[in-house]
């Protein structure tokens, strides 16, 4: 709130708590802050913006959303314990992956067809995640071409979530161009061999890209364009059919297993110079050890947010085990259920690296495009650095289990709110 606070000197990124003032002060300008960030609020001021369709695909969850509600309850049996006196007018949010430098161990997590939520797509999420300095992961779902996102980035930093087809000519293709875009790390998603069953969207035939809605990212591929011509699909005349055997290709129904690692990692390696690679969607210590004894550089702990298995563990749960297994061997993301700035603290509690947010910034997306994602990113921006401030957090690296008073056997702690 001082604006002339010591912390301001001593810390590396921009004073992110300062974003409250600057609401706060918004009405003597005649202005009012663009929109309450609550994560409920959000909800529901999202709802009101989208279509019904764009609505139900993304709130809907797997089966009866109980893996939803398990990731929300997780967190809820882990509480802050702050400290008080500790000089936080020393503090920053910085923290350091794979080599970046970035604002905070926060990253807008790969969400796929942003075209269903506005029409410029993925490029102002692209933007502003640059304009933070937060990384992005474009999913290969996007809607928008990866060319395009790339230089929407410009000099942010980047990494590419790969859904892998059972087409080798074109999986090298799709990280190829990823390479040439810029994109500094490969993320495999492994949960989403075909969507989870959401009685939503299928019970209102709400699937983008088979109504010809979404698939810019296949349909700019060159790869890609020559199947469509082998099968004799023009994406002109006939979108639907093109739409669909794109993501026929992408969410096909048909598993990988390890044996297919080994190559898709050194063809990454060899196209990117030695990029990190990642796999997303773990959630047992079997498969993170799994991930430690075949190479890769880190793992995403992930339930898909709750939209693949239905009555699973909570992802934070999953998160505490395999920190314990492989939290010294391998580089640890999180996602799935992250709400504000206290879950991402106690993600990293419970040792967590970097946590990816989702449907936080689809609201804002959905609600003020551009504008809406920088509002939501800036204010949780603003929440962590005043826990931090409040709570006696100086540095990302200071957090550890010590913070928390967790209580692993509460049951039923929050009721189901909607789908939040």
């Amino acid at each position: 709130m001082d604006t002339k606070n010591p912390n301001k000197e001593w810390r590396t990124t921009p004073e992110y708590a300062e974003y409250q003032a600057q609401n706060f002060w918004a009405s003597n300008d005649g202005k009012v802050p663009p929109f309450n960030t609550e994560p409920g609020k959000l909800e529901e001021r999202a709802k009101e913006k989208l279509s019904e369709g764009g609505w139900l695909y993304a709130s809907s969850n797997a089966g009866q959303s109980y893996t939803h509600l398990a990731n929300r309850q997780a967190f809820f049996r882990h509480k802050i314990v702050p400290r008080m006196l500790v000089d936080t007018n020393k503090r920053d949010t910085r923290h350091e992956i794979w080599g970046h430098k970035v604002s905070a161990p926060i990253g807008f997590a790969p969400i796929g067809i942003n075209k269903i939520y506005h029409p410029l797509g993925e490029l102002p999420v692209a933007k502003v995640a640059k304009e933070l300095n937060l990384p992005y992961c474009l999913s290969t779902a996007g809607s928008t071409s990866i060319e395009e996102v790339g230089k929407a980035n410009g000099e942010g930093t980047r990494f590419f979530q790969l859904y892998m087809p059972h087409d080798d000519e074109l999986t090298v293709s799709l990280l190829k161009r990823a390479v040439d875009s810029g994109f500094s790390a490969c993320i495999l998603t492994v949960d989403t061999w075909q969507l989870g069953w959401r009685h939503d969207d299928v019970n209102t035939s709400n699937y983008a890209f088979y109504h010809g809605i979404g698939a810019d990212l296949g349909l700019s591929d060159p790869v890609f364009q020559k199947r469509l011509a082998e099968d004799g699909i023009d994406p002109k005349t006939m979108p639907n059919e093109a739409g669909a055997k794109w993501i026929d290709n992408v969410w096909h129904g048909r598993a990988h297993s390890w044996e297919k690692m080994p190559w898709l990692i050194k063809t990454w390696k060899e196209l990117s110079g030695g990029k990190p690679f990642a796999i997303k969607g773990i959630q047992s210590v079997a498969d993170a050890k799994k991930c430690v004894e075949i190479g890769c550089d880190g793992i995403v702990v992930s339930n898909h947010a709750g939209r693949q298995v239905d009555g699973a563990q909570g992802s934070l749960d999953a998160l505490e085990k395999i920190v314990d297994a492989v939290g010294d061997d391998i580089y640890i993301m999180f996602d799935s259920g992250v709400r504000g700035a206290s879950d991402v603290v106690k993600a990293l509690a419970l040792g967590a690296k970097f946590v990816f947010v989702g449907r936080l910034w689809v609201w804002g997306l959905s609600i003020m495009g551009e504008h809406g994602v920088r509002h939501v990113m800036k204010s949780l921006l603003a929440d962590l650095d005043i826990l931090f401030n409040v709570a006696g957090i100086q540095s990302v690296d200071q957090i550890d289990r010590s913070w928390l008073d967790s209580h692993p056997k509460g049951q039923g702690l929050i009721a189901e709110r909607s789908k939040l």
